[in-house]
């Protein structure tokens, strides 16, 4: 959960999950559109999709009990090299690294080093740094070590020009404090623009249902279900004619207000409109005529649709606008 994530926003949704699917065995059997519900607000959604692959291969390949190995765990769906270092020191002791963005941050400045973090070649060369440290130190704690990296980067040595170099208690080692050039590292590689895709979006109800779609199994938002919506910004007429491709007659057809949605590569202009119908039967395949209690209780529709799903009485757990799966 807290790849991608901040630890504040986290907390509820780790809560709720647990208590729903306690152990490996419980989140391996688990029913998709269950298991997505209770990730709905955390976005990024392949994260729990591999959650759920590498707990089926641990029950079936390791009798239920998560490897200790490093390069064991790294084979799982979902786990790279910071988080299989992150379980193998702090579950069981191992030396091994865990480098995330905080961590790179710290040891760029600590080193003086201007060699870009957003090459593979760099995390490695730290990651190494690191296990020569833990290896070296017989007294060091793997997990708190690394830990302690992790802190320091999250609370002290930030990033943007705001590190608090007068309460670090390494800044008499750090080499970037020494000549001033901790506003200048660590270097990264600039950001490219996102890019802007014009939607118009259908939030389509009667008296006691409202229409929603699967998305498909590819792509953004994979299998989650959404509000219809297609590509480009519709006219009236246009979206009178879209509602009977889908199977709605249109009693009302109102404009609702404008929304932007930002995903990590792409952003969201939409338009909305909400369509009353008078009765919803017959709707094309793929279309879903759902009571909005149920919706809410069942079906995980992205935030990205939560200007318009207000329309429909449907609430949505919050996330960060940045945290959606764009795999």
């Amino acid at each position: 959960m807290l790849q991608q994530t901040r630890v504040e926003a986290v907390r509820p949704y780790f809560h709720r999950f647990v208590n729903e699917l306690p152990d490996i065995a419980s989140l391996a059997q688990c029913d998709e559109e269950k298991l997505l519900k209770l990730w709905e607000g955390l976005g990024y959604y392949n994260r729990v999709r591999n959650m759920q692959k590498a707990a089926r291969i641990v029950m079936e390949t390791y009798g239920g009990e998560l490897p200790h190995d490093p390069g064991l765990l790294k084979k799982l769906p979902g786990i790279g090299s910071y988080t299989a270092g992150a379980v193998a020191s702090a579950a069981y002791g191992i030396p091994a690294p865990a480098v995330d963005g905080n961590v790179l941050r710290v040891l760029s400045r600590l080193t003086g080093s201007y060699a870009c973090i957003d090459d593979p070649k760099v995390r490695v060369h730290f990651e190494d740094l690191v296990l020569d440290l833990l290896n070296s130190e017989e007294s060091l704690d793997p997990g708190e070590f690394n830990q302690a990296l992790m802190e320091l980067g999250a609370l002290v040595c930030l990033p943007n020009g705001q590190a608090r170099c007068a309460e670090c208690p390494v800044s008499d080692q750090c080499i970037a404090f020494r000549n001033a050039h901790q506003d200048s590292i660590p270097v990264r590689k600039p950001k490219k623009p996102r890019r802007v895709e014009h939607r118009t979006i259908l939030a389509v109800r009667d008296a006691t249902r409202t229409v929603i779609h699967k998305r498909p199994q590819r792509g953004l938002l994979a299998g989650l279900w959404e509000l219809p919506n297609l590509e480009g910004e519709l006219t009236d007429a246009q979206v009178l004619e879209a509602s009977r491709r889908i199977g709605i007659n249109p009693v009302r057809i109102t404009p609702l207000p404008d929304s932007i949605h930002i995903f990590s590569h792409v952003e969201w202009h939409m338009k909305g409109y909400l369509v009353l119908a008078e009765e919803l039967d017959g709707l094309a395949d793929g279309y879903l005529a759902v009571e909005p209690e149920r919706t809410q209780r069942e079906y995980s529709v992205p935030s990205a649709f939560a200007r318009y799903t207000e329309y429909l009485n449907i609430r949505h757990g919050q996330q960060n606008t940045e945290n959606e799966d764009f795999q």
